[in-house]
């Protein structure tokens, strides 16, 4: 292939489960799609997969998944929603999580009339009413359109938080033998599944160290194209002792990774903090620009290094 030739984004692109990832509508509360998506993908890929894994679900767990392989020491955890809106009355929209889209915007969803696009606009006070045809149904969930780009160095789309900690994981599992994949929900509308989740992984396998397979921020000290990044700290502060041991073996690998220290932000860890059982966990994510926007941009390099560091943190934790 030329050096200069752009990648296109085709059926063959080793991009193509993100992409059919983004394209699936699981707003919070809404995870029953990608529930659905993934078990069937889980189901057809698991027999290519190194280790034959046991996949629990059921009414039990709601619209959440564990995927256990062997012997587990270390889960993954990774949010299946994603932020969104919904309809309220008239043309009225409240947020799911914290959108941050710009006047214009197109927006999807279904109701009882059929299907919808329709564009987010703004009132004077800021408030969000969407701009459509007719009337849609009070309680109609509506998500970014997804427009999906792919060029050598960058993925751009609506919704990389977090399907690319999805993508993550269901990369990890081609070759795990040891370990549990926790597939989440409510993240992004402040949580809930995850204390129940922790519960059974903990009472079943005594597992108690995690790993946040998320995206975090491009930041002035975390830089797209230099590495997955390891979090210090966001509004939480995990363990440093575990997280230290996370730095040692990144050190030692060839692995380009980064350091994050922030003072807001959340993700699963924080639901593993504040539960009764006695987690360590470390937020490991590939930063992204343009957080919660139709256009987050993620670079492949550090796509990558976020893969290959999960790889071997699951085999070495």
């Amino acid at each position: 292939m030329p050096r200069n030739k752009k990648i296109k984004t085709a059926a063959g692109s080793e991009f193509r489960l993100l992409k059919q990832l983004c394209n699936v509508h699981a707003p919070s509360g809404e995870e029953y799609a990608m529930k659905e998506f993934l078990l069937n993908y889980i189901n057809m890929a698991k027999k290519s997969w190194k280790a034959k894994p046991v996949i629990i679900h059921g009414d039990e767990f709601q619209d959440c998944i564990i995927v256990k392989f062997g012997k587990p020491r270390t889960a993954i955890f990774a949010h299946m929603d994603s932020i969104g809106f919904t309809v309220r009355y008239f043309n009225q929209l409240l947020p799911i999580g914290s959108p941050e889209a710009d006047m214009g915007a197109k927006l999807v969803g279904h109701d009882s009339k059929g299907p919808i696009e329709c564009e987010l606009e703004y009132d004077k006070e800021n408030h969000a009413l969407y701009r459509f045809g007719r009337a849609i149904d009070r309680g109609t969930s509506l998500t970014y359109k997804i427009n999906f780009r792919e060029t050598q160095t960058h993925i751009q789309t609506p919704y990389l938080d977090n399907r690319l900690g999805i993508f993550n994981a269901l990369q990890v599992a081609k070759t795990l033998k040891d370990g549990v994949i926790v597939f989440s929900a409510w993240e992004e509308h402040g949580g809930g599944a995850v204390p129940y989740l922790a519960k059974y992984i903990y009472e079943k396998w005594k597992v108690r160290q995690a790993l946040i397979s998320d995206i975090t921020w491009a930041t002035d000290g975390v830089e797209p194209g230099k590495g997955v990044a390891i979090s210090l700290r966001d509004k939480n502060i995990p363990r440093k002792k575990f997280v230290d041991k996370i730095i040692g073996i990144a050190a030692k690998s060839k692995i380009d990774f980064q350091l994050e220290v922030e003072g807001m932000g959340s993700s699963d860890g924080r639901e593993l903090q504040t539960s009764p059982y006695p987690f360590d966990w470390c937020f490991v994510g590939a930063p992204q620009q343009n957080p919660h926007t139709p256009d987050e941009r993620v670079h492949k390099h550090d796509i990558k290094s976020m893969i290959t560091l999960y790889n071997l943190l699951m085999k070495e934790l």
